[in-house]
């Protein structure tokens, strides 16, 4: 018997299993799949040998599932409705007027959408899907025909075209700010720092920021948080000074949500972008989001 890099029973044989599991008769399974009885029963045989398991109990008028059979069904159906979903949706490309567009839960919030009410007056006839996702290597994200991402431009795989560059600053809320100074670098080791633990190595964190000044962290207070919405939430609410990245809270700031905690800011060690696979040109539906975004980030 070949090798089988999956360790698979014979496909033929699952898309059989499938098909007699779904109908519960052999007979009606035989007749979606455009074969003879016999020919079913002997791929069902052939399959019950191999996994050395009984899948179905015969009856008069029809099969049912054994204990064994239920659970390769529930994972088998699953897995090639999710095959066949992919498929149609590879086959489709191009062609649909839907766009998938994936960024960030506070880049997506806080810049992304407070401008996509204009793109949606301007091409009603473009439907966009969203995947929202703080983990760059997320299948949700990773599958989105346009992405914006923040780093270097330099992804595996995938063409770049830059939006823009970005200022980073510490901001508090009100309060804080006002009980707070920020003369020197040093002065925030003294006070807690809102820390994001991003999954993305290109994000820029205390450590870093304050390396511009060559300060250490040493003994400084940190209250750490996964989510930069959050993060930032907690910064309105006086709890601490966090990292702020222009594009996203100059209008937190200009609501008077969000105060810069002294002048010193550094410039972003990257950029913000707009990338998509190498070998998935873009339709035509999403190369009008890509302009369009790239014209609104000027």
């Amino acid at each position: 018997m070949a090798r089988r890099f999956y360790k698979l029973p014979s496909l033929t044989g699952l898309n059989t299993f499938d098909a007699c599991a779904r109908h519960g008769s052999l007979t009606q399974a035989a007749r979606e799949l455009g074969v003879t009885l016999g020919a079913v029963s002997r791929q069902i045989k052939s399959l019950e040998t191999e996994l050395e398991s009984s899948l179905f109990k015969r009856h008069h008028r029809g099969v049912e599932l054994t204990v064994d059979g239920l659970e390769l069904y529930r994972v088998l159906s699953n897995s090639f409705r999710n095959i066949g979903e992919l498929c149609q949706s590879l086959k489709s490309r191009g062609k649909s007027p839907d766009v998938a567009i994936a960024a960030t839960t506070a880049f997506a919030s806080l810049w992304l959408m407070p401008r996509l009410g204009n793109f949606w007056s301007e091409h009603p006839e473009i439907t966009l899907n969203h995947s929202i996702s703080d983990n760059p290597t997320d299948p949700g994200f990773l599958s989105a025909d346009i992405r914006i991402r923040y780093g270097d431009g330099k992804w595996n795989g995938e063409i770049a075209s830059k939006l823009f560059d970005d200022v980073i600053y510490p901001v508090a809320g009100v309060q804080f700010v006002q009980q707070h100074k920020l003369s020197i670098a040093q002065d925030l080791t003294a006070l807690p720092l809102l820390q994001l633990d991003n999954l993305d190595p290109a994000w820029t964190g205390w450590e870093r920021w304050l390396g511009e000044w060559d300060v250490k962290l040493g003994n400084a207070t940190f209250r750490r948080f996964n989510n930069y919405v959050v993060a930032l939430q907690a910064a309105q609410e006086n709890h601490g000074v966090v990292l702020g990245w222009h594009s996203q809270v100059e209008p937190l700031i200009s609501q008077g949500k969000l105060v810069r905690l002294g002048n010193l800011e550094i410039q972003a060690p990257g950029s913000f972008y707009l990338t998509w696979d190498v070998d998935r040109p873009l339709s035509v539906q999403a190369d009008t989001l890509r302009q369009w975004l790239l014209e609104v980030s000027v």
